[in-house]
């Protein structure tokens, strides 16, 4: 999360009152928002029905389409005339990115956008780049933002979706995306095709990577690169994607600029069309104007596993298994104490699921390792520190089940706990060293050093790394209370500190004895930190 920047005075905006927006929640903000600008002219029609009724001559829901889905964006797009006429040939799909299906080894999600209306959008797969010859018809999702302030225009964005199930498992597919005028089969396309690969039928060994707090910069595209060179079977995005809310509140009043996401997408494409890029919901995520819960623009733009238990209400909430490794994504704007415009999203729902996911997990043959990740952190001495919330609804349950490693973003920078167990340190572990889980504690990571300005650390505490090690026996920091007050900690479990723009590299070893070897590289490819999870040793 980045420091919180206001509305500026010379930026008008439709907006709630300051002593009625204190007392609102944000479904209460939304209602009271969608009213105003309905009188005001700025939203046009009623609500969007889907989409053959926004895109000229275009298809509804597809067969991405699924009971249980979250609700579409409500504000209406209407599509114009000169839209209608583009010629399909000049309009050029882009931000295409992966995700899994519930199911690695047989199901992958591929979305794209268009910048303007096309007709009949598809999916075109096969096992060679020159033989696609299945055509899969794309679902429609479109967004419509209003001009939120006199510096800001109108915004209609077109995010198209399908659905592959029943996939063979270990299998290399190639895929292209198209509209009426623009195939991706035809010779002069060839150039857009893109490529995954299914996740194997039997455990084998593979690397995933991990960040959050991303947005777009220079470090972002950089980061982006250098985690395409690690070959990842998928990449674990823990939230704060974008920015396009750079306030960060949940509330109506954020600054927000939906043209960012287009950048976004446009940035991350060279390594999301051809990696799953499975993502999660940080604070600056909830985005007020689409829908009550500010998760509509998320379920317009991604395609995640539908297994979790409210896609609805928490739309980044989801689990898969790839190999030897259970992952399970969590959003903890629903328990933050910090920051709490979405504390109780899902009432209880998501902590009751994960309670039994973990259960299942670890009850589940082949799975060696389970790892979490979420935005908010459960442990860390950077600038927002730890969150309460997160340690009283979640920490317990990590240690009832016995969780692997826990990953998070939210403070821009890269730390490392020692094994943590009952809040304290349960064992130590220097960079190079090997943990157990069943008997150290969890080792959790804050890899939030993904592209967005960096943070730093508390006066006097040095950065501790690969090659630079300054051990401090205790720092002085805090963690939110329930009352979003902070609550002095002095802590010793903060084995690793790093300020720079970084990502999180895990190679998964399956076998007579798993193991998971983590690292964290920064954006020159160095290695900065190392250590390895092994279970019962």
């Amino acid at each position: 999360m980045t420091a919180t920047p206001g509305s500026t005075s010379d930026t008008p905006r439709v907006g709630i009152p300051e002593r009625l927006a204190r007392r609102m929640s944000m479904p209460e903000q939304h209602e009271y928002l969608r009213a105003t600008l309905s009188r005001r002219g700025l939203l046009r029609g009623g609500a969007a029905t889907g989409g053959a009724a926004l895109l000229a001559g275009g298809l509804g829901a597809g067969p991405a389409s699924a009971a249980g889905r979250p609700a579409r964006p409500s504000p209406t797009l209407v599509t114009s005339t000169a839209a209608a006429g583009v010629d399909g040939s000049l309009v050029a799909p882009f931000g295409r990115r992966l995700a899994f299906g519930a199911d690695p080894r047989t199901q992958m999600r591929i979305s794209w956008q268009v910048p303007l209306a096309v007709r009949r959008p598809f999916l075109r797969v096969g096992l060679a780049p020159w033989e696609l010859s299945r055509r899969i018809e794309a679902e429609v999702r479109p967004l419509h933002t209003p001009a939120l302030s006199k510096k800001l225009p109108e915004v209609r964005q077109f995010h198209l979706h399908a659905a592959l199930d029943g996939l063979r498992p270990g299998t290399t597919y190639y895929y292209g995306v198209g509209h009426d005028g623009f195939d991706p089969a035809e010779a002069s396309r060839l150039g857009t095709i893109g490529s995954f690969r299914t996740a194997p039928a039997a455990a084998e060994p593979f690397v995933f990577t991990a960040f959050g707090d991303q947005g777009v910069s220079y470090h972002a595209l950089a980061n982006d690169q250098l985690i395409l060179g690690q070959n990842p079977a998928f990449h674990l995005h823990a939230g704060d994607l974008c920015y396009a809310d750079s306030s960060g509140h949940g509330k109506e009043s954020d600054v927000y600029d939906a043209r960012v996401w287009d950048q976004f997408l446009a940035q991350t494409e060279s390594v999301a069309s051809r990696v799953p890029w499975m993502v999660t919901t940080g604070n600056h995520d909830m985005e007020a104007w689409y829908s009550p819960n500010g998760y509509g623009g998320q379920a317009a733009r991604w395609s995640m596993p539908d297994n979790g238990p409210d896609p609805r209400a928490a739309p980044g909430v989801y689990s898969f298994v790839h190999g030897n490794v259970g992952v399970v994504a969590l959003d903890a704007n629903d328990v933050s104490y910090e920051i709490p415009a979405n504390r109780g999203v899902t009432g209880g729902r998501q902590t009751a699921w994960l309670e039994r996911r973990l259960g299942e997990l670890r009850r589940t043959p082949g799975v060696d390792f389970v790892v979490v990740f979420f935005h908010h952190c459960a442990y860390s001495t950077s600038t927002h520190a730890s969150d309460g919330g997160v340690r009283d609804a979640w920490v317990p349950l990590f240690e009832k089940h016995q969780v692997d490693l826990v990953i998070n973003g939210h403070n821009h920078v890269y730390e490392r706990t020692d094994a943590i167990r009952g809040g304290e340190v349960g064992r130590r572990v220097p960079i190079g060293a090997t943990t157990d889980p069943t008997r150290d504690g969890i080792v959790y990571v804050t890899a939030g050093g993904a592209g967005k300005e960096l943070y730093g650390f508390g006066p006097g505490v040095r950065d501790s790394y690969e090659g630079a090690v300054h051990d401090h026996e205790h720092i002085l920091t805090f963690h939110w209370t329930e009352l979003r007050l902070p609550d002095p900690d002095l802590v010793e479990w903060s084995r690793v500190r790093y300020t720079g723009y970084s990502f999180l590299a895990v190679e998964a070893e399956p076998g007579s004895r798993p193991r998971l070897k983590v690292s964290a590289l920064a954006e020159n490819g160095r290695r900065v930190d190392a250590f390895e999870v092994v279970r019962g040793g």
